[in-house]
């Protein structure tokens, strides 16, 4: 069952082990209609908050259909050893498949807030400059393709110029989601030399209505693969929060991928000190996402593009679906279905 917080238009809803409780009767953050004032409470008023909603017995609620909290900024990194290694062996087969920099930092990009969706919402097929054989030409993207992310949410904000270890990761970060970050592939192939990522991504990104605090996935918390090289000292720790997260990948009622987090070679803590070691703020609401988590084995890719291979995408009418599974905790699934072209 799916366990953690969600917003409604009256308040904030729970869901646990008596199903979806209406917390809204229990006044101050709780009767926000998103949670960005629980997010800021910080990890004491966590503690109390998940003490509260799990005793609660307020009435019964229904499937939240909002987003959960109002996303202040939202940043997408490239985590995994073995999808940034997929893709690399397949765009540039005669060299090194991962640049000189990947394994000193996490890769990433500044993504699009607005554009967070909650699941639920369907996503459009979006139109772009695709490069064929001659000159480009602006058409629905041919190749829409899922990532299948694990993000975090901020919710203690920082101070311009302020700067945090990996130590102090469980002291600003409230809880997790699932993401699905779209990607029309043949758009981003054409506009991301030099800059990178931009209209091949920023139409939608998709996460789960609810949010699961860290406090419960602390028994699902493991070490991370060894790093070779060592990271540099600002970077250097965080190693025990992998988390044994069971995922998969649903495509039109069958299941075409399952993998598991644990995998990450950048984790969570890493890559909050990375995205504030220039002296960034943080604010309450900002999500940062893990990227494509893709396994070493086949069966366990993340995206379509490495499942088959540059060779099929995602068609009109398709629906995917995520999932993630901590023991018996279970994460909020992430769903969404394509819609034609406007």
């Amino acid at each position: 069952m799916t366990t953690g917080f969600a917003a409604a238009d009256n308040g904030l809803l729970w869901r646990g082990e008596r199903g979806i409780v209406d917390l809204s009767g229990l006044g101050d953050v709780f009767a926000q209609p998103t949670l960005n004032p629980l997010l800021a409470l910080g990890r004491a008023g966590w503690q109390q908050a998940i003490a509260a909603a799990r005793t609660h017995d307020g009435p019964s609620a229904r499937e939240p259909t909002k987003l959960p909290f109002d996303v202040a900024d939202y940043v997408d990194f490239y985590s995994s050893l073995e999808h940034a290694s997929n893709l690399g062996r397949m765009f540039r087969p005669d060299s090194e498949p991962l640049l000189p920099n990947w394994r000193w930092l996490p890769v990433g990009y500044h993504g699009r807030a607005g554009t967070v969706v909650v699941s639920g919402t369907d996503v459009v097929r979006p139109r772009g400059q695709l490069k064929g054989e001659g000159d480009p030409a602006y058409a629905p993207s041919r190749k829409l393709d899922i990532e299948l992310e694990l993000g975090f949410v901020v919710g203690v904000p920082t101070e311009l110029g302020q700067a945090l270890r990996t130590a102090d990761f469980d002291e600003h970060v409230f809880g997790v989601v699932l993401v699905n970050d779209w990607s029309a592939r043949d758009i981003q192939a054409w506009e991301y030399q030099p800059l990178g990522p931009f209209l091949g991504k920023s139409f939608q990104t998709s996460i789960s209505a609810w949010v699961t605090p860290l406090a419960l996935l602390q028994d699902a918390r493991v070490d991370a693969p060894p790093q070779d090289p060592r990271a540099l000292p600002h970077l250097d720790g965080g190693r025990d929060w992998a988390l044994d997260l069971a995922l998969e990948v649903e495509l039109n009622g069958e299941t075409i991928s399952r993998g598991n987090a644990r995998t990450l070679y950048w984790t969570m803590p890493q890559q909050l000190a990375h995205a504030t070691s220039n002296g960034a703020s943080l604010r309450t609401g900002d999500l940062m996402a893990s990227g494509t988590i893709s396994g070493s084995e086949a069966g366990t890719e993340g995206s379509l593009i490495e499942l088959w291979r540059n060779t099929r995408f995602l068609e009109d009418g398709d629906e995917v679906v995520l999932r993630g599974r901590a023991a018996d905790v279970e994460l909020g699934e992430v769903r969404g279905r394509v819609r034609s072209s406007r």
